[in-house]
């Protein structure tokens, strides 16, 4: 979870040179929201991959029952006739 918290510290963080850029023009605060966007952007990616790492590092035999239930259908899942055409 500290990558949440990191994550909502930049973006509390940006929030007073946004207020500068688009209230007051103020152009020295448009390039630290750029710079800041960057390092969001950057982060997220971080983010993603290891949330991705940590999601194919999980137990195989969670993923086979998984697919084990997939393939099956239910019983009661089975597919309805098409209705007969009219003439």
């Amino acid at each position: 979870m500290s990558n949440f918290s990191k994550l909502k510290d930049l973006v509390m963080s940006l929030e007073g040179d946004f207020e500068k850029f688009y209230d007051k023009q103020n152009s020295a605060a448009g390039t630290r929201v750029r710079k800041g966007m960057q390092e969001l952007k950057n982060m997220a990616q971080e983010i993603r991959t290891e949330v991705q790492n940590q999601k194919n590092e999980a137990p195989a035999a969670g993923a086979a029952a998984g697919a084990a239930k997939k393939a099956a259908p239910a019983a009661g899942a089975a597919k309805k006739a098409a209705p007969a055409k009219k003439k």
